[in-house]
């Protein structure tokens, strides 16, 4: 296995540093997006509860202490355990809002103003804060009351509807990709929040919603049905309308991904698959009508990958220059010389169950930037692991803080 990785950056690095963001969610969407910043270099307070903490730290456990999930979604951040319904938890907050560049926050709407912390507060506190609000259905509107993790969101948004094969259930993909992606979007509203802060002085008020992150990668669905009356459903694993793009089976029971739908590669690969005839056919030389023969297309390629083993297979598409590429798994993954080249796996140090810490393969930071790049700086931390350390840069003092664990308020 190779192991080399890429150069590290300096410690103290990355393009954010000396931005600081509150991270007062919880779960996977705004946690994402504090993921994110921090990698690349902002200070990340991450506000908990006293003694359970978030509930991810305890979400996909397989064996051990604390979830794996947590480590990699909470890495570079601060832990600091705070009761945000006590008074004195509230002060706290106050202290550390008005330090703050960034709040990013994924409660139901209406949870921190009925805990006196909303937006307009904040705004008054410090104007040029940027607040971030992750939610299901956004800060207005019919639903926003309603409760909404990354699921629902996935199938009101279009995508449930997209997936699986006809005739089946709808199938989901095994990641949480509703909060990713709005942890992503929520990223891009607090660049646009700091990029406008520095123009006007004034912070700005982010609104992300999952089903309107969901519904923001269904291209031209909506759009199709308004203008043709087109109602798409599942294709099971090939891109409705592209074609070639496909998924084969091969000799050894594996999987070859092929997408040979632009004009000039797909004559290459049907040159590759044996069939000229098909790559001299004026019927196919273009998208529109290779989608009107797609089942002949796709058994002509079926009927070569099913002769073939994966490696073959592989092996003949990139010697066409046919973009394709195999299924991985986890096992795969680490295998592959490409992740370590390009420093996406990283290892580092976990102690699991008490024991004696074992070094575990981490995924590494995207995007990749020449100059200032992003790093991970530690896992995931200990529930409150730097309490004292952001309640002492706040002014609070050890007896203070001792006061205020014995109330339960950190």
């Amino acid at each position: 296995m190779n192991t080399e990785t890429s150069p590290q950056p300096a410690p103290d690095g990355g393009p954010l540093r000396g931005v600081r963001v509150l991270e007062l969610g919880n779960f996977i969407a705004a946690p994402m997006a504090g993921r994110i910043l921090a990698e690349f270099g902002a200070e990340v307070v991450k506000v908990e509860r006293p003694r359970t903490g978030d509930e991810l730290r305890r979400w996909r456990l397989h064996g051990g202490d604390t979830s794996l999930l947590w480590r990699v979604m909470s890495r570079n951040k601060k832990s600091v355990t705070l009761d945000l319904r006590a008074d004195q938890g509230r002060r706290i907050a106050t202290e550390l809002v008005r330090r703050s560049d960034v709040v990013l926050e994924n409660f139901r709407p209406g949870t921190l103003e009925r805990w006196g912390l909303g937006p307009e507060w904040m705004r008054e506190l410090n104007p040029g804060v940027v607040v971030v609000r992750i939610s299901g259905y956004g800060q207005s509107g019919p639903y926003r009351d309603h409760p909404g993790f990354g699921g629902v969101a996935e199938g009101i948004g279009g995508l449930r509807h997209l997936t699986g094969y006809p005739d089946l259930p709808p199938t989901r993909v095994g990641v949480s990709l509703a909060d990713s992606v709005a942890g992503l979007y929520a990223v891009v509203g607090a660049l646009m929040g700091l990029v406008r802060r520095q123009r006007t002085r004034s912070g700005e008020v982010v609104d992300v919603a999952l089903y309107e992150a969901i519904y923001s990668l269904t291209e031209s669905l909506v759009p199709d049905f308004d203008a043709f009356g087109v109602v798409r459903g599942p294709s099971g694993s090939a891109l409705p309308g592209i074609v070639p793009s496909n998924t084969y089976r091969t000799a050894d029971g594996k999987y070859v991904v092929v997408s040979g739908n632009s004009d000039t590669i797909f004559q290459r690969l049907m040159r590759l698959v044996g069939r000229e005839d098909l790559a001299a056919d004026p019927r196919l030389a273009d998208n529109a009508g290779r989608s009107a023969h797609t089942e002949e297309i796709d058994a002509a390629i079926g009927q070569w990958a099913g002769a073939l083993g994966l490696d073959g297979a592989l092996a003949g598409l990139r010697s066409a220059d046919v973009p394709a590429g195999p299924i991985y798994t986890a096992e795969d993954i680490v295998k592959d010389p490409h992740f370590w080249a390009r420093g996406m796996h990283e290892r580092h140090p976990v102690r699991i169950d008490g024991a004696q810490e074992t070094e575990v393969i981490f995924p590494g930071v995207v995007p990749k930037l020449a100059d200032d790049p992003g790093r991970t700086r530690w896992l995931g931390p200990e529930l409150g692991a730097h309490t004292d350390e952001v309640l002492e840069g706040i002014g609070i003092g050890a007896d203070a803080r001792a006061e205020l664990s014995e109330q339960g308020v950190i």
